[in-house]
């Protein structure tokens, strides 16, 4: 996975037509870029977030933000209580709780 700008992007390798082919992930909006090689994918990738920018900025629009840092969480009432009660023993509101305690996990998960 590549990132550039706060995007990232996917990569995959389309044998019968020898091209690397990529798509920037986790927005509305649909970029895509293709290149030979590993480097020029890369630069590919990053024109493509460039252009993709400057189109919107043309346009008068915002472009897609992939994360916005809000992440609505639904649980049941009795995690719900759980929560706040571990959140207290820690000493934080429930929103630190959880980012610490995601960031943790999310972390384990993305290095195994």
């Amino acid at each position: 996975m590549m990132t550039y700008k706060g995007y990232s992007a996917s990569i995959e390798v389309d044998l019968e037509a020898e091209i690397l082919f990529g798509r920037v992930l986790d927005i509305n909006d649909v970029v895509t870029f293709k290149a030979k090689t590993i480097e020029e994918a890369r630069q590919e990738f990053q024109n493509s977030i460039d252009d993709y920018l400057e189109f919107c900025k043309e346009l008068g629009q915002e472009p897609d933000k992939p994360f916005s840092g809000k992440l609505p969480f639904r649980t049941t009432p009795e995690n719900h209580r759980k929560i706040f009660i571990a959140a207290k023993k820690a000493g934080k509101s429930i929103n630190a709780w959880m980012d610490e305690v995601l960031s943790r996990a999310a972390e384990r998960a993305i290095n195994t």
